[in-house]
């Protein structure tokens, strides 16, 4: 399973519980285990880099669309470009 597969099964077994209770909070995962909501991105954020450093998490919004990028389109992280490029 990948890194976040039971954190990423979690969500999904939870989903209507969290859409229920949690809607557009900001939901942390750790190990499988829901771990709390919270009301803006940056305070979840926070919290998990404060009590698991970094990670493995997983942070959701609850009730947001999945994002999907066009076929043609590339991601690549700006961390994996390196100082020099863009």
């Amino acid at each position: 399973m990948t890194v976040l597969g039971d954190d990423i099964t979690a969500f999904d077994q939870m989903r209507a519980e969290l859409e229920a209770a949690h809607w557009n909070e900001w939901v942390l995962f750790h190990d499988g285990q829901f771990i709390g909501a919270f009301k803006d991105f940056e305070t979840c954020a926070a919290d998990a880099v404060e009590h698991f450093d970094l990670g493995p998490y997983l942070i959701r919004q609850v009730g947001a669309p999945p994002i999907q990028l066009p076929g043609g389109m590339v991601f690549t992280p700006a961390h994996a470009l390196g100082s020099g490029r863009v």
